[in-house]
């Protein structure tokens, strides 16, 4: 009786769960950081995008560790304290982040020349920008 019980617990936690996926296919995952700009530091923060970050964006593309990247500009502002720059990498699923710390490494040495510069790389954009969010978003398809 007690293992009819929980099986019955267990299908009416993963009901909702099922029906859900009845309206959607899983898409891709995006990596999406929200950064606010420090005054007077934009152009500063949009050189060192282009000559750091884009070629490793680059590089982690054509080794296959990432499908697609965006970068996005905020053009409304409801306030001082909301984000200016938005970056998006596009993961093909779950499974294609495994392992991410070792292939990010590798690029990472290719690109900026080891741990060490890209540490200095980090303490200088630290100065120039904050991050206010880091999210994992799985895009979804409507049937």
């Amino acid at each position: 009786m007690k293992k009819l019980f929980g099986l019955a617990a267990f299908l009416l936690l993963l009901a909702p769960c099922m029906l859900a996926q009845e309206h959607y296919t899983e898409g891709p995952v995006w990596r999406v950081q929200l950064i606010r700009v420090k005054p007077t530091q934009f152009d500063a923060y949009l050189t060192s995008l282009q000559q750091s970050t884009k070629p490793l964006i680059e590089e982690q593309k054509r080794q296959g560790t990432i499908v697609d990247y965006k970068i996005f500009l905020k053009e409304t502002k409801h306030n001082a304290e909301d984000w200016d720059i938005c970056v998006a990498i596009e993961y093909k699923n779950h499974a294609a982040m495994d392992g991410l710390a070792a292939k990010g490494e590798a690029a990472r040495d290719k690109i900026l020349g080891g741990k060490q510069a890209a540490q200095q790389l980090g303490e200088k954009r630290a100065e120039i920008r904050e991050i206010l969010s880091s999210e994992l978003l799985q895009e979804i398809f409507l049937k």
